[in-house]
Formats: structure tokens, C-alpha cells, sequence
């Protein structure tokens, strides 16, 4: 059994929480499926809000899949999520991915 099939098997036996959602979205961007990779990404953040991490893939996870904006709001969200645990390496990568973006899309 692979990762992302053990991963699911997990969520499927009733675990649910941010840490199996971040690395199912994980191990499914590396799979190159981003819109799966969001929806899981989109429920780590909502099990923990705080998890900066999950704001930046969920912010990868959207690029993507071609959804600039949405990429945009997740690294804002992350921005803010680090900014306010003290989790300054977050923060800068995600600030850095925001101007790319940012930049690419010309505002």
C-alpha cells in the first residue's frame, strides 16, 4: 500500500485531524493531483487555522491548480497565521511567494 492510500485508509477509519490532512495534501501535490491536494489542505487549515505550514502548501496547492487568487488568499491567511505564532520563517517564505505572485500577475 502506498502513502496516499495508507494516508486515506486513516481518514477513512475515522482520524481526522489537521496533521493527516496536511500530509494527504502533501503526498497528493507531490502526486501532482493539486485539486485533491486542496480540498485536504483546505481542512487542515480548518482544523487548526494556527498551522502556517498547511496556509503554504494549501497557497502551492492552488497555484497549481491555476487558481491565482486563491493562492493569493491562502498565503495571506498563512502570512497572518505565522505572524501571530512568532513563526518568522513562515512568514518571510510566504511574503516572498506572495510578491511573485503578485509580480506574475502584474499588480
Amino acid at each position: 500500500m502506498g502513502l496516499i492510500a495508507s494516508l486515506e485508509a486513516m481518514l477513512d477509519g475515522g482520524r481526522d485531524d489537521a496533521l493527516l490532512r496536511f500530509s494527504l495534501g502533501s503526498a497528493l501535490l507531490s502526486a501532482h493531483r493539486a485539486d485533491e491536494a486542496r480540498v485536504h489542505l483546505q481542512a487542515a487549515v480548518a482544523h487548526d487555522p494556527g498551522y502556517s505550514a498547511a496556509w503554504k502548501l494549501l497557497g502551492k496547492a492552488q497555484l497549481a491548480a491555476g487558481d491565482e487568487a486563491a493562492a493569493g488568499d491562502a498565503y495571506r491567511a498563512g502570512i497572518a497565521a505565522a505572524e501571530k505564532k512568532g513563526d518568522k520563517q513562515a512568514m518571510k517564505e510566504m511574503q516572498v511567494f506572495l510578491r511573485r505572485l503578485q509580480k506574475d500577475l502584474g499588480k
